[in-house]
């Protein structure tokens, strides 16, 4: 098997096994590299010896590519602060690499993997690291993270034939060298805004399919343990599937001449459903509240289609919404609450549904199979429901 049989069969298999890591995986640049002794991820580009990947089973690649993933996503969050950034790096592939052996993935040989790091944080392992290094004299590393950042920085020519042959640079020559790294440097950024973006809508989509990763959580808390306004939270719903009809057929041509595979966002219809609980106990002043908020979220987007229905016991009243229009709804019923006829409403009269906001009390009698499409309940207190996420609505 040569080396891109081997990577492309790696990647296949990540997306049907660990589709979190393979969805990942897709957006980053590989390249072969015979400098490296094994592979280097620098959150961009995953640098591959292809020796060393000869070598390699190809359980071990998938290992490679998740790894080179996962230190994509940590090349977003700042979380090192004044860490010495060469004990910073190590602890962070500690920490990835506990993770991944946890999910199932096989480790190579010579990775940075302990079995006493699963379920730390890559603060924890940190503070582990730099305490066992006072006790090795021997290691040649500057606390201070210089080594590091001079080894990841551009070697500098010092006194070099071509240097010193060069013609000094006029000015006209100056300005457009500046200008060309001017532009590099916000195309650069400008990627870096869109894998963010890519990276936090693939964690909340599979989050939502209940399909994370053992353990993410340590390595990426802030995923987790930020505390968000229901409104950045509905926001972010909303979003997730006014792109979700994200392709890789074609891909995104912006970054693709950088050997980055960043799917394409097509113009598809985006459709939401949103069903209200007419019953006497739901508060009409957050339910306002909330149609409001849907309303201005909606002003984003140009192309969408939200179907409100009403319903207690029953289904009361369905109409469509475009572009333009003022989402209204009408006060019909005030009895008890059954979900079930909302359901089998959606079944019935509405072609392909991707999600449906679900604003009531959480009073009533749910369905006993899921729906086969994103289901949001919007409450004003927490209950327990049989599937989909809730979210918690105070004014």
């Amino acid at each position: 098997m040569t080396y891109q049989e081997k990577l492309t069969k790696a990647k296949a298999r990540l997306m049907l096994e660990h589709p979190y890591f393979g969805t990942l995986a897709s957006a980053l640049r590989i390249e072969s590299d015979p400098d490296q002794l094994t592979f280097k991820s620098d959150g961009n580009t995953v640098r591959i010896n292809e020796e060393y990947i000869d070598k390699l089973t190809v359980s071990e690649v998938e290992f490679i590519l998740s790894n080179g993933a996962m230190h994509a996503v940590l090349g977003h969050m700042e979380r090192r602060g004044g860490r010495d950034k060469w004990l910073w790096r190590e602890a962070c592939d500690f920490a990835v690499n506990a993770m991944l052996v946890k999910n199932g993935l096989q480790a190579p040989e010579y990775v940075n993997y302990q079995p006493q790091f699963e379920g730390m944080y890559a603060e924890e392992i940190y503070s582990q690291l730099k305490e066992e290094m006072k006790y090795a004299p021997d290691t040649n590393h500057d606390s201070s993270g210089d080594a590091q950042d001079q080894e990841e920085s551009p070697r500098q020519p010092s006194g070099s034939n071509e240097e010193q042959t060069q013609e000094p640079q006029n000015e006209q020559g100056k300005a457009e060298s500046a200008q060309e790294q001017e532009i590099s440097q916000q195309e650069l950024d400008a990627l870096q805004e869109e894998l963010k973006e890519h990276f936090e809508q693939i964690f909340n989509k599979l989050k939502r399919q209940d399909a994370l990763p053992k353990d993410l959580k340590f390595v990426v808390p802030e995923y987790f343990s930020h505390k968000v306004d229901w409104r950045e939270v509905l926001s972010g719903f909303i979003a997730s599937y006014a792109k979700s009809s994200y392709s890789f057929m074609p891909p995104n041509m912006k970054y693709l001449y950088r050997g980055i595979y960043l799917p394409s966002l097509s113009s598809d219809l985006l459709r939401l459903i949103i069903a209200i609980d007419t019953s006497g106990s739901v508060d009409r002043e957050l339910l306002g509240i909330f149609l409001g908020e849907v309303e201005s979220i909606m002003e984003v987007y140009p192309n969408f289609e939200i179907d409100i229905i009403t319903a207690d016991t029953k289904v009361h009243s369905h109409k469509t919404y475009l572009p333009g229009e003022a989402l209204s709804y009408e006060v019909s019923g005030g009895g008890g609450t059954d979900f079930r006829p909302v359901f089998e409403y959606i079944d019935r009269n509405i072609d392909y549904p991707t999600a449906l906001l679900f604003f009531t009390d959480g009073q009533g009698i749910f369905p006993s199979e899921e729906a086969n499409y994103d289901v949001l309940w919007i409450m004003p207190e927490a209950v327990e429901v049989p599937f989909g996420e809730v979210l918690l609505l105070q004014a």
